[in-house]
């Protein structure tokens, strides 16, 4: 993208600078069937808390749409925080990771 029209974070709605850490996210996990599937591109902090936030198999089943990981409680949060920095923040995943049982 260019400097003029920086890419928007599909999870934040904050744009994406050039120089920010980015990544894309399979809405379905490749292991999950997902392979070939569709992407967003996310900040790399957006993309790492909806793993820490979800499992392969909860993304598939229930959260396989933007929609639908902006209504999981603990990202809600989440994006109401992040949407409070700056477009290039870092930060390590803040939180507990979620229970894998």
């Amino acid at each position: 993208m260019s400097a003029e029209t920086p890419a928007v974070c599909a999870l934040c709605g904050r744009p994406i600078p050039d120089d920010a850490p980015q990544s894309r996210h399979h809405l379905i996990p490749r292991l999950r069937g997902g392979k070939g599937g569709p992407t967003v591109l996310l900040h790399e902090i957006c993309h790492r808390e909806i793993h820490a936030s979800l499992s392969e198999t909860e993304l598939a089943r229930d959260f396989s749409t933007i929609d639908a990981l902006r209504s999981h409680p603990r990202l809600a949060k989440f994006i109401t925080w992040v949407q409070k920095r700056p477009p290039e923040f870092r930060s390590r995943v803040p939180g507990k990771r979620r229970n894998r049982t």
